[in-house]
């Protein structure tokens, strides 16, 4: 089963776009709980509402031998009990292709998860280990959340701004093996809007940005949704996890993006 379809069937069966974010910082996990702990409680309040979990590892990397044992034993929970809930590494992986052989070892292998996220700074050529896996989700950086996006993103070649540049490769070129998927912030709907222009309704997206970061709910889904009112990914992290009650956030969330898509 490819990582669209697994996809496809999790937002079917718990009629949810919403994606938890296990960015499990130690410095906010209440009490003496493990991070790992601290994870199956997020997902034991949420696994039927949600269509994905997305692990950071900074978060696991920060703390070093303990972190990756964590991030691992979430991983093996949530494939073990959870298995048709799809897993996202968060890792922005891009390298020369040699050294991201070892990143697909590690995030595919000993993780087992089914996408991760990939930098196309250096070209289809170095990520093409990543888009070979023709049953995993590839998850492309095109148009980030945060405030600095537009540095680079911006700039054009030509009259096109690099990020439509990206979305135009990603999309004609780069996803052979239709396994790839954009990364765009829902603090930027606009440019969210060129993009599903762009790449039509097969294509769908990553959006971070909802919750802490401030993006609009409301006008992501309009600009982002498919003509199937569906294509995304809406991820939220610390706006559920560490809020008094997960679930009541993230079947707030949940509810409000389903009310939207019945609306549209």
């Amino acid at each position: 089963m490819t990582f669209q379809e697994k996809l496809d069937r999790i937002v079917k069966k718990n009629s949810s776009l919403v994606c938890v974010g296990l960015d499990s910082n130690v410095e906010k996990i209440p009490g003496k709980n493990s991070q790992f702990l601290f994870n199956k409680s997020i997902i034991e309040a949420t696994n039927d509402l949600v269509c994905s979990y997305k692990l950071n590892t900074a978060f696991y990397e920060s703390i070093g031998y303990d972190g990756i044992k964590f991030l691992k034993m979430t991983c093996d929970y949530l494939r073990t009990k959870y298995p048709e809930i799809p897993i996202i590494i968060d890792a922005k992986r891009g390298d020369v292709g040699s050294t991201n052989q070892g990143y697909v070892q590690f995030v595919f292998t000993y993780l087992g998860s089914d996408a991760v996220t990939v930098n196309p700074y250096l070209g289809e050529e170095a990520i093409r280990p990543f888009l070979k896996e023709k049953d995993k989700g590839i998850i492309i950086l095109c148009r980030t959340s945060n405030k600095g996006a537009g540095e680079f993103q911006d700039l054009k070649v030509g009259k096109t701004p690099i990020y439509k540049i990206v979305a135009e490769n990603v999309s004609r070129k780069w996803n052979k093996n239709k396994n790839c998927l954009l990364v765009i912030g829902a603090t930027y709907h606009d440019e969210l809007k060129e993009v599903r222009k762009i790449v039509g309704s097969d294509m769908t997206f990553l959006v971070p940005g909802i919750g802490a970061q401030g993006g609009d709910l409301r006008a992501t889904l309009k600009a982002g949704l498919n003509k199937k009112g569906s294509g995304l990914i809406i991820n939220s992290s610390r706006g559920i996890i560490f809020a008094q009650n997960p679930r009541n956030e993230a079947e707030k969330l949940r509810e409000q993006i389903n009310r939207f898509r019945i609306s549209k």
